[in-house]
């Protein structure tokens, strides 16, 4: 008998991991298992399971008492993906399996009462976090063996079952490691979203969504009901490029955690929409079981909002700090969770309760007060992270059907026109940044120099549209976007001029 076994896991914390000793002692006593260090219901619950689970795979469960410690005993431990870990742990205690034969090698999964495993959340961080840590090997569930394989340079072991395991570790049954393919990115799943060929007319609105996209810039589009706003909107993920591989690990890593995809790779760029009632916690993220919410599952896509006044002001309020630092930090009593959010927000608004302010068709019928009200919905420090406003018009009904009214080269020449300007805005910063919407002001007086002309129509256009420090900035960094979609390398008083067109509203 070992006197303490031990087999490496690991604990999601946050958008990291941590690596985890699973420790397992017996001593004379009655047969009674205990875990200690820091871990939720889900794991005590686990020595009912590992106990079915080794008896139902033909191995002897010692008679002794068992008391597994998950170390460091500090760190806040949840999930079931310790099974396995913990049953490894009591097989070498036992003397079935040697410790030597675990050595290098992290374990994850879940553990079924017959001894199968089942998939487990959180499987990428898992296999990056057993990277970092210079382990050799890592076992998981084979249903999540093609999401960590995004995880290079660590081998990475499907199983299927705790026998399966044993069998190979006992170099009775060998399994082998499948070889690392790195899923190209899904073009033809975005295939089915609507563009801007399909939009009639709204040719500002479509300029509007092609400088966005090109520059990493929120945008807020207003008009009257049935305008097209909505629709305007769910283009945007057809403009944007692929997820890049590296892009590619940090979404699933997200989608992982939040356990919507558990077993697949994610490949393409997210668009969350979340419905006007949705709470804080499935928004911002958190919960008694920290998960991120949707402004981190719209990490690198389109968090998108239909009709943004709906949403209450205190949610909106909390979309500032994350708009800012693209980021969102979560905490808690027992720990705080940090998780990415470097989304693109693109939203909706009427102009007024009825929707029919200012629409030449059909009479407004709200009071000055009503308007206002509705308007202060929406804070000015919010509006204020908003870097394009766009009014739209209704597109009469007569030309509707016109196919006409279709221009089918806009969206292929505005993909070129957007790639073109991406590349530029990759090799003009650092890695660090990578588009001209999440500049800092710093990072504009180092890269941008403009030219007396044009500092002096800005100082003007500013001041007389009381434009606050913050947009000062984004009307120069927008420029700068339609700039390099012109293949200019100055930005000049026309580049200016647009940019000022879009914060006139604010």
């Amino acid at each position: 008998m070992v006197e303490v076994a031990k087999v490496l896991s690991v604990a999601p914390i946050g958008f990291d991991g941590h690596l985890i000793e699973v420790e397992s002692d017996a001593s004379k006593g009655l047969p009674s298992p205990q875990i200690v260090g820091m871990g939720n219901k889900a794991i005590d619950e686990a020595k009912e399971r590992v106990k079915s689970a080794i008896t139902n795979s033909l191995l002897e469960y010692p008679s002794k008492r068992i008391t597994i410690n998950l170390a460091p005993a500090e760190l806040p431990k949840d999930g079931t993906h310790y099974d396995l870990p913990i049953a490894l742990a009591i097989l070498i205690n036992s003397g079935q399996v040697r410790q030597n034969e675990v050595e290098n090698s992290v374990f994850a999964g879940e553990l079924a009462l017959n001894g199968d495993l089942r998939s487990i959340r959180g499987a990428i961080i898992v296999a990056e976090t057993a990277r970092i840590m210079g382990a050799k090997r890592l076992f998981l569930p084979i249903a999540n063996v093609a999401q960590a394989h995004l995880v290079p340079d660590i081998e990475i072991i499907g199983i299927k079952s705790l026998k399966e395991l044993y069998l190979h570790l006992k170099n009775e049954v060998i399994i082998q490691s499948q070889p690392i393919v790195h899923k190209e990115p899904d073009i033809a799943a975005t295939s089915n979203s609507p563009t801007i060929d399909d939009v009639h007319g709204q040719e500002q609105a479509k300029r509007a969504l092609i400088i966005a996209a090109a520059g990493h810039h929120n945008i807020l589009l207003t008009g009257s009901p049935g305008a097209g706003k909505t629709m305007l909107a769910r283009t945007l993920p057809s403009l944007l490029p692929t997820l890049s591989y590296e892009e590619q690990i940090a979404v699933t890593k997200l989608h992982s955690l939040a356990g919507e995809a558990i077993n697949e790779v994610v490949s393409v760029r997210p668009f969350r929409a979340p419905h006007h009632t949705a709470s804080r916690v499935a928004l911002i993220g958190g919960g008694s079981r920290p998960k991120p919410g949707d402004i981190s599952l719209a990490h690198l896509g389109v968090l998108f909002l239909d009709e943004i006044p709906e949403y209450p002001r205190s949610i909106l309020e909390s979309l500032r700090q994350p708009m800012e630092d693209k980021k969102i930090t979560i905490s808690r009593a027992n720990g705080y969770s940090s998780y990415p959010a470097d989304f693109m927000l693109v939203a909706t608004m009427n102009p007024c309760p009825c929707g029919f302010y200012g629409d030449a068709a059909k009479e407004c019928s709200c009071s000055n007060t009503q308007i206002l009200s509705y308007k202060k919905r929406l804070s000015g420090p919010l509006l204020d992270r908003i870097d394009l406003i766009i009014n739209i018009s209704r597109v009469p009904n007569s030309s509707l059907l016109e196919s006409k009214a279709l221009n089918k080269n806009q969206h292929s020449n505005a993909l070129m026109a957007i790639d073109s300007a991406i590349n530029k805005q990759l090799s003009r910063y650092s890695s660090s940044v990578k588009n001209n919407g999440n500049l800092s002001s710093k990072d504009v007086r180092e890269h941008f120099r403009l030219s007396p002309d044009v500092i002096q129509l800005l100082s003007k256009a500013t001041d007389r549209l009381s434009l606050s420090a913050r947009s000062y900035f984004k009307v120069i960094k927008v420029a700068r976007t339609i700039a390099d979609l012109e293949n200019s390398e100055e930005i000049n008083i026309q580049h200016i001029a647009e940019a000022l067109q879009y914060r006139q509203n604010a």
